[in-house]
Order: C-alpha cells, then structure tokens, then sequence
C-alpha cells in the first residue's frame, strides 16, 4: 500500500524580483508529523520562481524520503502555481517553465514508483510552517533536515502524540486598508489603473479622505500607526488626510496600486461592455488575461500580496491608503475566496477594512467595508 504523504511548500522574495528563497516540508498525511525540511536561497529571483522552487524541493525531499510507492498530496498557497501544474493555466514565463517542467519530471518519477501527485491550493494562514522555512532561506538559512526514525518527532508521531505547532497567541499585526475617496473617474464609472491618467480626489473625495483620516484617528490612536500609500495620486491624498490626523509621515509603496488596465484606461464601463463584451469578461475571470500594455490578476495579486507581507512583517499597526482590486487580493487570499467570488466583496470609496495577522501566518478578518464615517456630518 502507497505511504500518504504532504507536501507544504511556499517562497518568497523581499523585492519581487530581490533576496528570494523557499521552504518545503514533508508530512506523513496519517499522524502529522515532519518527516523532512528544507530551505535555501535562491538569488535575485521572483516570488514565482521560488515558490516553484519549494515545490520542487518538496517533490524530491519526497523521493529522498520513500524510493518506494507514494501517494502525495502537495499543499500551496499559490494560486498561480497550483493551477498552473494542474494544467488549468497556462505558464508564460521561461524560468517558471522551466521550473514547472523540472517539477512534473519528479512528479513523474513518484508516479512511476507506483504512487501519484495532486495540488491542492490552501489559504496563505494554513501554509505558514513551509513560510517560515521561506524566511529563513531570505534571511541567509540553509536547511535540509531528515528525521530519523529515533528522533523526537519520530516517537511523538508513532505514540499517537500531536506535533501539529501550536497557534501563536501573541499580539496580532493590525492591518487597515482604506480605499482612496472619488475622483471625477470614479464618478463617471470609467477605468483609472496603474499607469492611466491618474486623477486626483474631487472635492467630494476629499471630504471622504478627511472622514476616513478621523475614523483611522479613532480606530488605532494618535501616533501608533505606520502609514502606507500606494504611488497614485488619489491614495497619496488619502494617505495625506490620515497622516494629518495621526502626526505621522506616510510611505510610498508602489505595489499597492491599482491594477493596470492597459488601453481600457480612462474609458467607461459602459464604453467597454458595449464594445468588447467577451475581453471584459476575460479581464473579470481570467487571472492571465491583461489588456495592451495593462497587467493581469495574476501579475497584480503577486506584487500586492509582495507588499501586504512587506507591511505586515514588522508587527504593530499599519494602515494602507490604495484602492478596490489590492484590497480585494488581500482579503480574498486571507479568507480563501476563489476568484470567481472576488466581485462578492464591497469595497466603497473611502471605506475601511481590517484584518489582524500573527506571526505564525494566522489572521482573522476583523470587518470589511466599514463606511459609518462617511455618513456622520
């Protein structure tokens, strides 16, 4: 009978691309328990690259550990990589081809053992033990641990003990994103992303950016808070609002703005419905889909959860002036929502939402679209 065994992997770059490494771990499916461990840099390289490089050191950690029959279930919080190794997406990239293919030839190899592969994509908060090995490849580890069958958790496992770790309880990262207030784009329901016209607030806008500043003030204090923007003009002058009220300086991340919609931008909704109904339903549904000269979810979500990690790493309480589509990348990866299901959550001009995040990758969405603020005189 074939070994169950897991795969958890994951990596990450401080940079996208920058200092890149990963983490892989084996599990046995049946008790829980790590059978092996591994991390190591990568180089200058994208997040991509090194989370297919963790699947592929999961992948042979796996034959390293059972020559024999295997049947793996391998665990990422990598949307992109999941699917695209399950063949439902396409793979664009050279090096990621490469890495792809160098991955299934291992996968093969299990396969021709008599066992099999499948991928499973988890939320980022049920990945955080491969996370962790990912960091510590970053900051300069290498690890390629075994357990033996007299270790610790060899006994811990065969006694019927847990060795799952047990979740940190300690004080939480609080995020607060707010979304910018309304420009005349907003208004007139056309396109502004990354790399359009960038409008700035309207007055209206204006008077949102000054109600979401008061309602960040009662929310986290004066002066507790690290501010981030996006690089676009209209969360600066959101940022700006906030930081008047808290007595800080903000900072300028440009991973969190908005999607780039290419030769769409500045046009209407209604413009484009009319006029490329089938694109505008690829742009909503396809995660690889990107207008001429504009970005796909995909190439979005990867530099915005880049940045969410960036911002959160530190620990305390940051707040993020950006807009619609990054806040919707985080909350959905947090709780797991398929993309399909993304357009479900509301986020208005000058909302707030809010999620705590622990060190070992746990978080808990604390409310979304919070808008009273924006009604009060």
């Amino acid at each position: 009978m074939a070994r169950r065994l897991v795969v958890e992997a994951d990596g990450g770059s401080r940079g996208n691309p920058g200092n890149a490494g990963y983490g892989a771990l084996v599990r046995d499916a049946a008790t829980g328990a790590v059978l092996a461990e591994r991390a190591e840099s990568v180089g200058i390289a994208s997040n991509n690259v090194a989370e297919y490089s963790g699947l592929v050191a999961g992948l042979q950690a796996v034959l390293d550990l059972e020559p024999g029959a295997a049947d793996v279930e391998v665990r990422m919080d990598s949307k992109l990589v999941i699917e695209q190794m399950a063949g439902r997406w396409k793979i664009k990239h050279e090096d990621m081809r490469r890495l792809a293919l160098e991955a299934r030839d291992v996968a093969a190899r299990i396969s021709d053992a008599g066992g099999s592969v499948r991928f499973t994509w988890v939320p980022r908060a049920e990945n955080s033990a491969a996370d962790k090995l990912a960091n510590a490849a970053m900051d300069g580890e290498s690890i390629n641990r075994q357990v033996g069958p007299t270790s610790t958790e060899s006994v811990a496992a065969t006694s019927g003990e847990s060795t799952t770790t047990a979740p940190d309880l300690g004080v939480p990262t609080r995020l607060v994103l707010v979304r910018h207030g309304v420009t005349d784009f907003t208004v007139a329901g056309k396109l502004d992303g990354r790399g359009g016209t960038d409008p700035a607030l309207n007055a209206a806008g204006q008077v949102q950016a000054q109600a979401a500043g008061r309602a960040v003030a009662n929310l986290v204090g004066h002066g507790s808070a690290r501010l981030v923007t996006s690089s676009l003009t209209r969360a600066r002058q959101t940022g700006e609002a906030i930081a008047r009220t808290l007595g800080i300086e903000a900072e300028v991340d440009a991973d969190w703005d908005e999607q780039s919609f290419g030769d769409w931008d500045g046009r209407s909704m209604g413009q484009i419905s009319a006029r490329w109904p089938e694109e505008l339903g690829r742009l909503r549904g396809d995660l690889d889909y990107a207008r001429p000269g504009g970005e796909s979810h995909a190439a979005l979500a990867e530099r915005v959860l880049a940045a969410y990690r960036r911002a959160v790493e530190p620990g305390g309480v940051v707040v993020v002036a950006t807009h619609r589509k990054p806040i919707l990348v985080v909350l959905t990866e947090l709780l797991g929502i398929p993309h399909e299901r993304i357009w479900r959550l509301l986020t208005a001009p000058g909302s707030l939402s809010a999620v705590e995040v622990w060190a070992d990758g746990g978080a808990s969405v604390a409310f979304v679209n919070h808008t009273a603020h924006l009604r009060q005189g």
